[in-house]
């Protein structure tokens, strides 16, 4: 017997199938689900066109015929070692026909299976919802520092020591800047970015601090939902200062796919052209196109990304002359994290 569930109740389930096309689980799906297809995009436009051309009844024939099959490869290639006592959650675009299908048979079979009210409108009607009001929930503590101060890996470091972290720009897959597209993982849709913060602060203990990097209001092409800029702008701040020759190292090592293609990072600082004179654009062509990193890396932090960071997080962190200072004496991942301990076993709540 299929029993209904809410969308507070996800946690509660061995797997999460969202049996609808690929697309449409590539746009947005909930955190942690698997995509099991009953129609693929391709089979559903068929079967709507028979809909709207012949009849109802010969869509439904067509319909049940491959969402039949679809099922029975699945059952066959991913379900059949599935235990007893198997507990999965079934979701389609409105929690109707095709999860119905789905949780049917594997119902049939003796699995417990429960099918998700509202299907993913409902789902996305409350991660909109709560995106509005869950950042209230939290205490922020706000990691700021220009480019090049180690801010992601001070984030990783306080992770990995048990602290709560919503790395937003991991979330986004992009590093917050004209060079900050991420080489290997193109971002997100911006459904699906919302879901990832839903996500995380759903599981977030309110009774302890939540460590954010600053960001504006946009992570390359996505927004940060406005509920948490806005919390995250009135927050306490942890300030993290570092020697220049550091920043450029760090750089460095976080862009080395740039370096290893420098007609990549050109092709991206051609997109300063209406910031900046031709000729410091020239200038830096230069400097890329015969290998002085160094000088390219310190001359784009100060004359492009300090003077933008210090406009932008003045402007909207008022807090932050009251931050927080922390000197991280090695840029590595090893030296964020004998920071991050000293911190916390030193009783610091930064802030």
């Amino acid at each position: 017997m299929t029993v209904l569930a809410t969308v507070a109740q996800l946690d509660q389930f061995d797997d999460i199938i969202d049996v609808r096309t690929s697309s449409e689980f590539h746009e947005d799906h909930i955190p942690g689900a698997v995509n099991f297809p009953v129609l693929t995009a391709q089979e559903r436009e068929r079967v709507g066109t028979i809909y709207k051309q012949v009849s109802s009844f010969e869509a439904k024939k067509i319909g049940s015929i491959l969402i039949a099959r679809n099922i029975a490869r699945h059952i066959e290639e991913s379900f059949a070692a599935k235990p007893k006592n198997w507990r999965p959650l079934v979701y389609c675009w409105r929690g109707g026909k095709r999860s119905g299908a789905m949780a049917h048979i594997l119902s049939e079979i003796g699995w417990k299976v429960a099918r998700l009210e509202g299907g993913y409108k409902a789902y996305r009607r409350r991660v909109v919802e709560e995106l509005s009001t869950l950042p209230q929930s939290f205490h922020f503590r706000v990691v700021c520092g220009p480019t090049g101060s180690g801010k992601s890996r001070f984030l990783q470091a306080l992770a990995a020591a048990g602290g709560q972290v919503l790395d937003l720009e991991q979330l986004a897959a992009h590093r917050g800047s004209v060079l900050g597209n991420l080489p290997d993982a193109p971002q997100p849709a911006q459904k699906m970015f919302d879901s990832r913060i839903w996500h995380q602060l759903r599981h977030f203990d309110p009774s302890k601090p939540v460590y954010v990097e600053a960001e504006s209001k946009k992570i390359g092409q996505l927004r940060v939902p406005d509920a948490l800029i806005e919390r995250m702008w009135q927050s306490h701040c942890v300030l993290l200062e570092v020697a220049s020759a550091q920043r450029v190292q760090l750089l460095k090592e976080e862009y080395a796919h740039f370096i290893a293609n420098p007609q990549s990072l050109l092709e991206k600082v051609a997109c300063l052209k209406d910031l900046h004179s031709k000729e410091r654009l020239a200038h830096w062509n230069d400097l890329a196109n015969t290998g002085r990193w160094d000088a390219f890396v310190l001359d784009m932090l100060v004359n492009h990304y300090d003077p933008a960071y210090h406009r932008s997080t003045l402007k909207h962190y008022p807090r932050l002359d009251q931050a927080t200072v922390l000197h991280p004496k090695d840029i590595s991942p090893t030296g964020f994290a004998v920071l991050t301990h000293e911190c916390l076993s030193a009783g610091k709540e930064l802030g």
